[in-house]
């Protein structure tokens, strides 16, 4: 199963606001950067509670009739949601991964800050598109967030467009070697132990 991530960032690398809204990304010239094509190509999206809450109040399900997963612990209104695919699950990365994977799911567009921090720390996600938009926001929702272990990426492409977006999209080099491999239970303790801290945080729970 592949796991991606597709997202628009400030150049200071912030998803949102410090209040979770993004009007910081629209550089008012709406111009195709493979999004479309990329959302086709999925067949289950995983957000946080933050993600969903801001989609509420957005006031529209942009997901259509895609499935879509959301981590969280509290208990949530799916009711105005027409026509949509939509269920609340919480537990590891690895774990979530697993129920994907079970049903039989290809592509996972994972999308929401904690949440994307959560799968890199668990090294689960192959994929990485950023779209910088010119932009210096100074605080916000960060997009990477504490690793135990620096994380190799393979840069695949680096894309330019009007307005000055440039898009840069990575591959992931997860491969241990020999020292790694020899403490691979205790990394394991670590991360989960991270996972659960970062399951506490409120813009995941």
């Amino acid at each position: 199963m592949k796991l991606s991530v597709f997202c628009g960032v400030s150049v200071d690398g912030f998803l949102a606001r410090p209040d979770d809204s993004v009007d910081f990304l629209d550089t008012g010239e709406h111009v195709p950067h493979g999004y479309e094509e990329f959302i086709k190509s999925v067949d289950v999206v995983v957000i946080g509670r933050k993600t969903y809450e801001f989609v509420v109040r957005y006031g529209s399900w942009v997901y259509g009739k895609k499935p879509v997963v959301v981590l969280s612990t509290r208990h949530l209104d799916f009711s105005w949601i027409k026509n949509g695919v939509v269920e609340r699950r919480s537990g590891d990365p690895a774990e979530i991964v697993k129920l994907l994977q079970a049903r039989g799911c290809k592509h996972a567009y994972i999308d929401g800050g904690v949440t994307i921090q959560r799968f890199l720390a668990a090294k689960l996600i192959d994929r990485m598109v950023v779209t910088r938009v010119p932009v210096l926001i100074g605080q916000g929702v960060p997009l990477f967030g504490p690793l135990l272990h620096d994380i190799k990426l393979k840069h695949v492409a680096t894309r330019t467009y009007s307005g000055g977006l440039v898009q840069s999209e990575y591959g992931f080099n997860y491969v241990a070697g020999p020292a790694r491999r020899r403490s691979v239970r205790k990394e394991r303790k670590e991360r989960t132990k991270t996972a659960k801290a970062l399951t506490r945080s409120p813009t995941y729970a």
